[in-house]
């Protein structure tokens, strides 16, 4: 149950402005469906069911039961800890140990940038090639793509969040009108009913269609990844004890619903090997639909929701440098804030070049399984901390999750993180060298925090 209680933040610092609190329950909700809808539903779609076949759909609902598992750990912790900091805060007060923490908070971050990295990737495909015949290189559109979002981050999270808004309902209007599409073609006795249940995994074996399913569900959770990032807000939105858990289920539930039904619309409608072969498979879901409705409208549309995927990400990759460095995670300049825009200036820069690299070396599957698996890691942590914090009451009320979700939501994460998920070997090489610089750079904040006798 959502209760009532004064939040206890931080107080601001005398070097620094406090970060302003511009977001309220109804724009939370929407930035909350914001975040989780966009790049996942509209370019992953494909990828998933080649590895799954037609009954694409039972990945999106299998990645729907883990996600509010998870989210329900996270609306505990956020209600009991309304800081930016997120999963880095929470491990911290777990477990006590500032490099679990740091690599931690490393991989939200990373998770963020692969996000939007995919984002920008997703973008630079065959949804622009609708509207421009594959007349820009890619990774230069890509790379322009993170700039321009850069430029917006910084003008301030009231512009940035307002963007996010018109962005949520052009995306949600996509999906809309996938949905409407799929209702016309069951009501005309279109689309082939049988795919629904058409499994394609490997050699037909049983293994080999657990791991299928499995595989799908992490790649596919990718989709439901964004709920997480929202606790990164908690300093920039009025009373987040109140407003977190309403909005962070309304959200989940929502997008939850949408993806299944989008799952089985796509699936009714378009042969699973020619969804694998897209990277814009909804666009081909509208050219099958039966109904008249303009291919570049679509496309344009579809590139709103992967902009609005790769702003959020943006944003909350900043945040959480923001609030690391006021944690004494990273340096105390990486909390610097601009103080006419008070936006954390020094982290956006420093995770728009993170980002820019990534979108330089990766393609959107690729960095979207990247996403999944990092964050799925995170939320093995995260599902475990809220367990161990049960030890650490805090004075003002708040949500509290029944012991059994957050034991379930660490066995379905490690499940889905493990080599079991069948994930590219590559997934696992570019997590590991993102760690391998998180572990670099925590070494380098240690020399300089020795240095400055400050540790």
């Amino acid at each position: 149950m959502t209760t009532s209680g004064t939040p206890a933040t931080a107080p601001p610092s005398a070097e620094e402005p406090a970060l302003h609190r511009a977001i309220g329950p109804k724009l939370l909700v929407l930035f909350v469906i914001g975040d989780i809808l966009g790049t996942g539903i509209y370019a992953t779609t494909g990828k998933v069911a080649g590895k799954v076949g037609g009954a694409l759909w039972v990945p999106f609902a299998i990645g729907f039961v883990v996600a509010i598992l998870t989210a329900a750990s996270y609306v505990e912790l956020v209600g009991k800890y309304p800081k930016a900091a997120g999963a880095a805060l929470y491990t911290q007060k777990a477990f006590k140990t500032p490099f679990l923490t740091f690599i931690i908070a490393f991989m939200v971050m990373c998770s963020g940038l692969s996000s939007a990295s995919a984002a920008a990737r997703a973008f630079s495909g065959d949804y622009l090639g609708e509207l421009t015949g594959d007349a820009l290189p890619p990774t230069l559109v890509a790379i322009t793509f993170i700039l321009a979002l850069a430029a917006l981050n910084l003008r301030g999270v009231a512009e940035s969040v307002k963007a996010n808004v018109v962005l949520t309902l052009v995306e949600l209007t996509g999906l809309v009108i996938i949905l409407a599409i799929g209702a016309y073609a069951v009501l005309s006795g279109d689309g082939e009913p049988s795919r629904l249940t058409d499994f394609e995994a490997g050699d037909g074996t049983a293994y080999a269609l657990m791991t299928g399913v499995l595989g799908a569900t992490a790649l596919g959770f990718f989709a439901f990844v964004g709920f997480e990032d929202s606790v990164n807000m908690a300093e920039e939105t009025k009373d987040p004890v109140r407003t977190f858990p309403r909005a962070i289920f309304i959200g989940v539930a929502v997008t939850g619903a949408i993806y299944v039904l989008v799952a089985l619309v796509s699936s009714l409608l378009v042969d699973y090997k020619v969804l694998e072969g897209s990277s814009g498979p909804l666009l081909e879901v509208v050219k099958a639909g039966g109904i008249d409705f303009p291919h570049k409208l679509f496309a344009l549309i579809a590139l709103f929701a992967v902009t609005n995927s790769a702003l959020i990400n943006i944003m909350m990759a900043s945040r959480l440098c923001y609030g690391m460095a006021n944690e004494r995670i990273l340096p105390r300049a990486m909390g610097k804030v601009l103080p006419r825009r008070r936006t954390p200036v020094v982290g956006i820069v420093f995770v728009s070049l993170l980002a820019i690299g990534l979108v330089s070396t990766g393609e959107i599957e690729g960095l979207g399984d990247t996403t999944a698996f990092l964050l799925l890691c995170v939320f093995a942590v995260v599902n475990v901390a809220v367990l161990v914090l049960r030890r650490d009451p805090v004075e003002h009320r708040h949500f509290r999750t029944p012991t059994a979700l957050p034991v379930l939501g660490a066995i379905t994460a490690l499940i889905l993180a493990s080599p079991l998920a069948d994930r590219p070997a590559e997934v696992y090489i570019r997590a590991g060298v993102l760690i391998a610089i998180g572990i670099g750079l925590w070494v380098v904040n240690k020399v300089v925090l020795r240095t400055r006798g400050e540790e």
